[in-house]
C-alpha cells in the first residue's frame, strides 16, 4: 500500500463497495463506512482551521467513540501525526505525553483541557462541524510518519513509537488475515482499547481494511456490559487480555456460553495465557483462544497461535510478513535453546520519538528488533515464552525465570492470575488472584506452596503468597512488576 492512510482506506471503502455497510456498532446505532469517511474528512478541515499542517502533532485522548476515530483519521489524512493516549490516564502521564510529543493541537473532552494548558483545544464534537473547507488528503508515501503510541513505561520512562501510513497494512496481512481468516461478515469486540496497539489494530485497523464491523464501547469493560454488548452485536471475533479472560469465566455464570454463542475465536495478548485459563475459557466460550505476542514497537502481534496452527502453552508461530531470530551472545541460537527474541517486518518502527539513542539501543542498526523477550522456538516453529529478560532473578545463586514459577502455580484448579516476583530478602513472593470462593487463609497459602514444591526444584519455590483481589496494571494491561516487589505480606 502506499499513499495517504486515510485516503487509501476511504478509496478501498468505495472501490469494494463497502461504502454503506456498517463499520462501527455504537450506543447511538450503527455508523456505516463512507459515514466514518466523512467525518474524518470535516475533522480534517477543522484541525486544519487550528493551524495544523503537515507534519505536525494533534493529541488525541478520547475513548473509542466516532470522535476518536474522527480525530485520528482528519490528523492523518492531514499528513499531519496523531499521538495517542488513553483518557484514564493520569494527569502526570498525561502532562508527559504532551511534554515530550509537543502537539500543536489537543482533542480531548473538556474536563481535561486543563491537562493540556497552552495547546489548542478542541473536542470531539469541535471536529463534527461544519468546516469552511475539506482539504484533500495530503500526498505522502507509506513511510512517512502517521501516529504515535507509547510504551506502557515498565522499563523506565515511556517512549513514543513512530508507526507511519504503511504499517497497518502488515498488521492486518499478519493477524487480522493470516492468523484469523477474517472477512467482512465479521464482527470484532475488543476490550483492550483502541488508543493501544492490541485495541487499535481489532478495533479499527481490521474491519476498514476488510470491510467488516466493530463494537464501539467508550467505556471501561465490566463482566455484565462485555456480555450485554455480546447479546446485541453478535461478535465473532473477541480480543482482551488474560485478566478480562479470567473474569468473564469467573463472573459470566450459566449464561455466558449463550451470550457468546457467535464467537469463532478469541484473541489474548498483553500478558502470559496461563495453559489452566486458556482451557477454562475455551470450555466457557465454546471456541478456540489464540495467544500471541505482539508488541507497541511492532504495531500489534507479530507471533500467533492461529486458527490452523495452534499449540496450548505456546505463543504462536512468527506471522508473515514478521520474522523471527532468537538470539544467544550475539548468535543466533540453535533450535531449542532459549534466547532473546528478535523480529523486523514492515511494521516494526524505524524511531522513538526524539530518542535517536533508544533507537540505536532497540533496533542495533540491522532493523532487527529487540523485544527483550526469553523465547526458544521448538521443531514445530512454535515459540514458547520464558518470561522477560529484566524480570529475571537469581536465587541461591541460580537464575530463575520467574514465568516458569508462574505456570506451575497456575495449574492449580483455584489460581486464576499469579505473579512471581523476588522479596526483600531475595525470595520469590508469589502474588496470587484466586477463582472466587472462600477466602484464603495460611492452609491455601501452604497449599500453593506445597503444589508449588512437587513440580519445581526446591530455589524455585516461592517462600510466600499474597492474596489479591486483582493485580496493579498499567493502561495496557500489564502487570506492574515493581508496584508488587513493594507489596508487603497481607490478603
Amino acid at each position: 500500500m502506499d499513499g495517504n492512510l486515510a485516503d487509501v482506506l476511504a478509496r478501498r471503502a468505495r472501490t469494494r463497495g463497502w461504502w454503506d455497510r456498517p463499520l462501527f456498532h455504537t450506543p447511538d446505532g450503527a455508523l456505516a463506512h463512507g459515514a466514518v469517511h466523512d467525518a474524518a474528512a470535516r475533522a480534517a478541515g477543522i484541525l486544519s482551521a487550528a493551524g495544523v499542517r503537515a507534519g505536525g502533532r494533534v493529541l488525541v485522548a478520547l475513548p473509542d467513540s466516532p470522535g476518536f476515530v474522527a480525530a485520528l483519521l482528519g490528523t492523518v489524512r492531514l499528513g499531519a501525526v496523531a499521538v495517542l493516549a488513553g483518557p484514564e490516564q493520569s494527569p502526570a502521564e498525561h502532562g508527559f505525553v504532551a511534554s515530550d510529543a509537543d502537539p500543536r493541537a489537543v482533542v480531548c473532552a473538556p474536563e481535561l483541557f486543563e491537562r493540556f494548558a497552552g495547546r489548542h483545544m478542541l473536542t470531539a464534537d469541535d471536529l463534527a462541524d461544519e468546516p469552511a473547507s475539506v482539504p484533500p488528503p495530503e500526498p505522502v508515501g507509506a513511510d512517512a510518519p502517521a501516529y504515535v503510541q507509547y510504551t506502557s513505561g515498565t522499563t523506565g520512562a515511556p517512549k513514543g513509537v513512530v508507526h507511519r501510513h504503511g504499517d497497518p497494512e502488515c498488521f492486518v496481512r499478519a493477524l487480522a488475515e493470516g492468523a484469523l481468516a477474517m472477512t467482512s461478515g465479521d464482527v470484532v469486540l475488543s476490550l483492550s482499547k483502541a488508543c493501544y496497539p492490541f485495541g487499535l489494530g481489532a478495533t479499527v485497523f481490521f474491519p476498514m481494511f476488510l470491510g467488516a464491523s466493530s463494537v464501539l464501547w467508550p467505556d471501561a469493560p465490566t463482566v455484565a456490559g462485555v456480555a450485554d454488548r455480546a447479546r446485541r452485536h453478535r461478535p465473532s471475533l473477541l480480543f482482551t487480555v488474560p485478566t478480562l479472560y479470567a473474569r468473564l469465566v469467573a463472573e459470566g455464570g450459566p449464561d455466558l456460553a449463550a451470550a457468546f454463542g457467535s464467537l469463532r475465536a478469541a484473541l489474548s495478548a498483553g500478558e502470559p495465557l496461563l495453559p489452566s485459563l486458556a482451557a477454562r475459557i475455551e470450555d466457557a466460550f465454546g471456541c478456540p483462544v489464540l495467544d500471541g505476542l505482539g508488541s507497541t514497537e511492532a504495531g500489534c502481534t507479530f507471533v500467533s497461535n492461529t486458527l490452523t496452527r495452534r499449540r496450548r502453552g505456546a505463543l504462536g508461530v512468527a506471522l508473515d510478513p514478521y520474522e523471527i531470530e532468537v538470539r544467544v551472545d550475539g548468535r543466533v541460537a540453535r533450535p531449542g535453546e532459549t534466547g532473546v527474541l528478535h523480529v523486523r517486518g514492515p511494521a516494526v518502527t524505524r524511531e522513538y520519538l526524539g530518542r535517536p539513542e533508544a533507537t540505536a539501543e532497540a533496533l542495533g542498526g540491522d532493523g532487527w528488533l529487540r523485544t527483550g523477550d526469553l523465547v526458544h522456538v521448538d521443531a514445530d516453529g512454535f515459540v514458547h515464552h520464558h518470561g522477560r529478560v529484566r524480570d529475571q532473578v537469581t536465587v541461591l545463586g541460580e537464575p530463575v525465570a520467574p514465568v516458569e514459577v508462574e505456570r506451575a502455580l497456575g495449574r492449580h484448579p483455584a489460581v486464576v492470575e499469579v505473579a512471581v516476583v523476588p522479596d526483600p530478602d531475595g525470595d520469590l513472593r508469589a502474588f496470587v488472584v484466586l477463582d472466587g470462593g472462600a477466602p484464603p487463609t495460611r492452609a491455601t497459602e501452604d497449599e500453593l506452596i506445597g503444589f508449588a514444591r512437587a513440580g519445581l526444584p526446591a530455589h524455585k519455590v516461592p517462600r510466600s503468597v499474597v492474596f489479591m483481589a486483582e493485580m496493579p496494571r498499567t493502561s495496557t494491561g500489564k502487570i506492574r512488576r515493581a508496584a508488587l516487589s513493594r507489596t508487603g505480606r497481607g490478603a
